[in-house]
């Protein structure tokens, strides 16, 4: 999910779901050592529990980067082995490593000497023409015999050669089987499946064959769904929040990262699906996405957004004065 999931992002999932787990986008492990710290891997203590995914094939520097993700107090370090990018084969990362499990074992041995919480994989059921059920077996046994003892497959193959990282999320065909039995195979590890999971129903019932599931473009998309995470997947008998509650929950945060300099729309590109099927869904997303933009705009946007979304004038209480601004499409 890189541009995607970034700190704004995950603060805003995480009003909607306390017990999901989250996930950084990924960062290479040359950017750690060497690039702005506090920008690329600063997060809010109300994000845990939170992983941070780490790209790269040196297993010293994995080793480093790693340690400094512990030191800033992630709760899990994860290896990037699938993301199948024409940048992240150049440089020997991503999907591309699971041609060579020798290596990812290597980086996953030098990363768990380094730190003291768990360190995972994200992968593939396989690539290009290594995607025989026995390529997915030696990999996760070379891998897991390293020290990996929680995979996150992506129950699709990766085409490197001949498909764009949007077909290669979409055309290689799903096979779930395949992870249900790498499960039944390997009961000693932890299983999470991913890829074209859009439902909670459709997540539940992945459960009955794997330990987790991982939810990426649908959370991205239509974040909403996040929002009955806790009960459903869960068993939290808390009310699940409405749309309104987040977004006024979101107010303070936005307020002081437009304080520090920030910029309206590095936080509200995030929310524009929160509203997905609900009437007033385009004009919310078309009155952000209008005015949202560039370094003018300020929190009286936002709250006219909420207002529009909501179907109501500004709420009593706003500190800045009432808009007149359109409720209907």
């Amino acid at each position: 999910m890189m541009d995607w999931t970034d700190r704004h992002c995950r603060h805003f999932h995480r009003l909607l779901s306390r017990n999901a787990r989250l996930y950084t986008e990924m960062v290479t492990a040359e950017a750690v050592l060497h690039g702005d710290r506090a920008r690329l891997l600063g997060f809010d203590v109300g994000e845990h529990p939170l992983a941070l995914q780490l790209g790269g094939s040196d297993p010293a520097k994995l080793g480093d980067a790693a340690s400094v993700g512990e030191a800033m107090g992630y709760d899990e370090i994860n290896l990037n082995v699938g993301c199948p990018s024409p940048r992240v084969q150049e440089g020997c990362f991503g999907a591309a490593l699971m041609a060579e499990p020798m290596r990812v074992a290597a980086c996953i041995a030098a990363m768990a000497s380094r730190v003291s919480i768990p360190v995972t994989v994200k992968c593939r059921i396989g690539i290009d023409d290594q995607d025989s059920e026995a390529d997915l077996t030696r990999f996760i046994e070379t891998v897991s015999d390293a020290g990996c003892r929680l995979f996150i497959v992506h129950a699709r193959k990766a085409w490197l050669d001949g498909l764009s990282p949007k077909e290669n999320r979409e055309v290689p065909p799903l096979d779930y089987a395949r992870v249900y039995r790498l499960k039944v195979a390997r009961p000693d590890l932890t299983i999470v499946i991913n890829g074209g999971i859009e439902t909670l129903d459709a997540a539940a019932s992945h459960l009955e064959h794997v330990d987790g599931v991982m939810v990426g473009r649908a959370a991205y998309q239509t974040p909403f769904l996040l929002a009955d995470v806790d009960r459903v997947l869960f068993g939290n008998d808390a009310p699940a929040p409405t749309r309104g509650d987040v977004l006024t929950r979101l107010v303070p945060y936005v307020r002081e990262h437009l304080a520090r300099g920030g910029r309206l729309n590095s936080v509200t590109r995030h929310i524009l699906g929160l509203y997905h099927g609900q009437p007033r869904a385009r004009v919310f997303r078309r009155y952000l996405s209008e005015n949202g933009v560039g370094e003018g705009p300020g929190i009286d946007v936002l709250l006219d957004a909420i207002a529009i979304a909501e179907g109501r004038p500004r709420l009593a209480g706003d500190d800045t004065a009432e808009a007149d601004v359109c409720a209907a499409e």
